[in-house]
């Protein structure tokens, strides 16, 4: 884990990442967006590039997927469960 990585996860504080309970069902997600990290990582897996990424999705930014991308390393577990959760659903 780089040094970023583990001072934005002791601190809890991801720039640009946003969980809120009743919106997304409380996952991380783009900030003042219902985009879920999960999502992205789900379609990036699946063979989706950053560019097709932005334009599939115009409200966000390339900074927004390298903010999506770092949490999505940090919170391997909680991205991995999150993607099983949805597959069931």
């Amino acid at each position: 884990m780089s040094t970023a990585i583990l001072a934005q996860s002791l601190g809890n504080n991801w720039q640009g990442i946003e969980k809120t309970p009743r919106v997304c069902g409380g996952e991380a997600r783009i900030a003042k967006t219902r985009i879920p990290i999960w999502v992205l990582v789900e379609a990036r897996r699946l063979g989706y590039s950053d560019a097709d990424l932005l334009t599939s999705y115009p409200t966000i930014t390339a900074t927004d997927l390298v903010n999506a991308w770092v949490y999505a390393e940090a919170h391997r577990n909680e991205i991995k469960l999150a993607i099983e959760r949805n597959q069931v659903a």
